[in-house]
Order: C-alpha cells, then structure tokens, then sequence
C-alpha cells in the first residue's frame, strides 16, 4: 500500500467519523430545539432590522446607537428606538477549528461541541428565506474561496500540502444547503498550528455586508490582543455572538501524578509532577485569568458570550442562552 493508499484510507475513515457525528448532533438538535424557542424569528440572537419601531426606556447594555433623542427630549429619561427585524436574516461563522480543538477529556472533543454550536446555529436560523455561510480557519497558511457550488458535494479527501488553511464558504438559503455547509465543516481536517483567529475574524467583514449576525467559535486560546479588536471592528455593524468552547481539563488540572502533556499547536512535550498542590494552585489561577481576559475582552467590544462546555449539557446550555437573550431583548413580555 502506498502513502497516498494510506492518505485516503485515513481521509475516508475520517470521513465516515464526520458524518457520523453530524448526523447525531443534527438529530439531537431537531429533537430538542424544535418546540422550545417559539416566535417570529427564532435565533441565538434576534435578528437586527433597519424599519424603525416603537420606543422604550434605555436600560444598561442597549446600543447607544439606537438613542431615540426625540423621545428622549420630551419625557427627560433616556430611550431607544427598537427596530423590526428584517424578514431575510444572513448569520455567517467564524468557525476556529486550530490544533488545540482537537482535545477533549469529557464527553466529547472541543472540535465536536464547536461543530455542535454551529449545527445548532444553522438550524435556528435558517428559515424564511435566511441565509448563513462560514470562514472555517485550521493550522495557518493562505485563504482559499471554494467554487460556487462544489463545497457541498466535495468527497473527503487528504489536503494537498500546498492547500490554504482557511476557506470561506458562501452564505445561501435553505436548509439543504445550510447541512452541505456543516457537512463540509465536519469533514475539515485540522492541521498542525494556530489558525490567525484575528484575520479569520477579520474576513466576516470582507467583502461589506449589510447589517447581520456574525458568530464566532473558537477556544479563544489565542493572545486576545491579537482578535479583541476585529472583535470590535465586526461589531460596529453586526450583532456579534461569540461562542466559547472549553474542556474542564483547562480549567483544573486533576492530581494524577505525573503526566506527560503534549501541545498540539507544536508538538512539544513536557512532563508535569500533578501531584503538586501548589501547582495545581498556579494551573488553576492562571486558567482562571485568562478566562477572565477572554470574557472582559468580549464584553467590551459588545459580543453576546456563550461558553459550552465539553462536560456539560452544551444544548441546555444553548436554550438557557437564547431564553436569557429573548427576555432581556422583550424586557420579559415574550416567552
């Protein structure tokens, strides 16, 4: 058997693992998000508009953008001017599928809850003529844009060496395309390295848009100077949802003595004696602090955050969050 056999055996074989997960993953979806979040427009954000609407009463973290300074001249207390939400919606992903997604100790690897949170992301929003489409970033390298078309029929295969890291996959409507998106996503291959999570950012405002969603997945492991601010930039047009994905490993290293961690952005391995109470100490403060700067870094640039778990129910999670946001949008009035 040669090298390319071998090549194209793993390919199909991860292939076939790829689908396998998608389609239990779209099952699990259709099943329990179907029925629970009832309304116009259904989506882990609702969807921005441009038609003016009614006027209500500011309240902290409303867009100042959408002051109403009439109203808020005449009764001397500050609002904002709702607006109605456009009926043909378009969401497009930043999916980060780097190196360190391919980790998991619990039920499932990060890769798999990230692919989870973009199954669940299409199918709350692609109805009524929505469109979604994807920048899908592993390893480093160029950036490729597929043929119109062709991303959802392309057979798995092993990359070429010379293939980008990055390919943006083209926003359109139906839920037929929107499974051929997930289907290709699911098949990506991850690759040796970081992907630029700020350039992958970046490309959701390539070309201009009209005003949309934008959401972001990744395990934001990269510095967060290098992605707050296109985190920022996007935000200024598009109404953000920034997606975390995190493994309890991460957080809290368990006494097992010692244990022989690789890095899977470089290959390196390093041995580390667990058994150290004051190192578990450091581990833990020093995980806690970074999750710290990841969540101020988002909420300053004004992204909605989720953060799913590997070892948690990640679709209860999912309903709790759009729940939260509906109500906080409704101030209550809508279920």
């Amino acid at each position: 058997m040669t090298a390319a056999d071998v090549r194209r055996a793993e390919a199909d074989a991860a292939g076939a693992r790829a689908e396998a997960v998608l389609s239990r993953l779209q099952l699990l979806v259709t099943r329990k998000l179907d029925g629970l979040l009832q309304g116009d427009y259904v989506g882990l954000l609702p969807g921005p508009g441009s038609e003016a609407g009614e006027s209500r009463e500011y309240r902290p973290g409303d867009d100042v953008r959408r002051m109403d300074w009439p109203v808020t001249a005449r009764t001397t207390l500050p609002h904002v001017r709702r607006t109605v939400a456009d009926r043909e919606l378009e969401t497009w992903m930043a999916v980060d599928l780097s190196a360190s997604l391919d980790f998991g100790t619990a039920a499932m690897l990060k890769r798999d809850l990230a692919l989870a949170a973009a199954t669940a992301m299409a199918h709350l929003t692609v109805r009524g003529g929505n469109r979604i489409g994807a920048v899908v970033g592993t390893g480093s390298g160029a950036v490729a844009r597929e043929p119109g078309g062709l991303w959802r029929r392309r057979a798995a295969a092993p990359p070429a060496p010379e293939q980008p890291s990055t390919v943006r996959m083209p926003a359109r409507p139906g839920r037929k395309e929107a499974q051929g998106l997930l289907r290709a996503i699911a098949r990506t291959r991850i690759r040796p390295g970081r992907a630029d999570l700020g350039e992958l950012i970046d490309m959701l405002n390539r070309p201009p848009r009209r005003r949309g969603v934008a959401v972001v997945i990744s395990d934001f492991m990269a510095p967060v100077e290098g992605w707050s601010r296109p985190v920022r930039k996007l935000g200024v047009r598009h109404d953000v949802l920034a997606i975390e994905v995190v493994d309890p490993r991460e957080l809290v290293l368990p006494d097992v003595g010692v244990l022989t961690l690789a890095d899977p952005e470089t290959g390196l391995l390093h041995e580390v004696q667990t058994a150290d109470p004051a190192l578990r100490a450091r581990y833990a403060e020093a995980a806690g602090h970074q999750r710290g700067e990841i969540a101020r870094a988002l909420r300053a640039a004004g992204a909605a955050h989720l953060r799913l778990r590997t070892d948690s129910d990640w679709l209860l999670d999912i309903v709790r969050f759009v729940a939260a946001q509906r109500h906080a949008r409704t101030r209550g009035t809508t279920r």
